[in-house]
């Protein structure tokens, strides 16, 4: 049966840099849970950073917080933990938390940490889909369902 990674903020863990969860509720998510396909992960706790965190964005390339610190290696590092487990059980599906620097699939913050949003994919997205990984965002869930239905 085929696994998906998903974002642990997304099943309610409370890793998100405030300390919280976000929970998707959508009855495909229990159904997976029951059938043990769910993998969770937060890139950015398996990268070394902790919870909560100050708040991170995108700039230049580099990964940094409204404090003006580099986080980009803990960043880097998740995402390759993403990488390896996704091949570990040979996943090739995932479910990512839109506008996160790590798992923003179609949108990202700017950089500016003023709240504005535009086109980008955060670290852990990019590497997944470099390396031929399909990810969604928690607002591509049908489309997710349909890709699943094709395997």
């Amino acid at each position: 049966m085929e696994k998906i990674l998903v974002s642990s903020c997304l099943l309610g863990k409370p890793v998100r840099y405030d300390g919280t969860g976000q929970t998707l509720s959508h009855p495909q998510i229990t159904t997976w849970q029951l059938q043990g396909r769910i993998v969770p992960l937060c890139p950015e706790v398996a990268g070394g950073l902790s919870t909560p965190r100050a708040p991170a964005e995108i700039s230049d390339g580099k990964v940094i917080t409204n404090d003006n610190e580099d986080v980009t290696a803990a960043f880097r590092l998740g995402a390759q933990k993403a990488l390896q487990l996704c091949m570990l059980h040979n996943i090739r599906f995932a479910l990512l938390k839109e506008s996160s620097p790590s798992c923003g699939r179609n949108t990202i913050y700017d950089g500016t940490h003023k709240g504005n949003k535009i086109a980008g994919m955060g670290l852990t997205a990019e590497m997944l889909v470099s390396n031929g990984i399909e990810v969604f965002s928690e607002s591509q869930m049908p489309a997710l369902i349909k890709a699943l239905a094709k395997e």
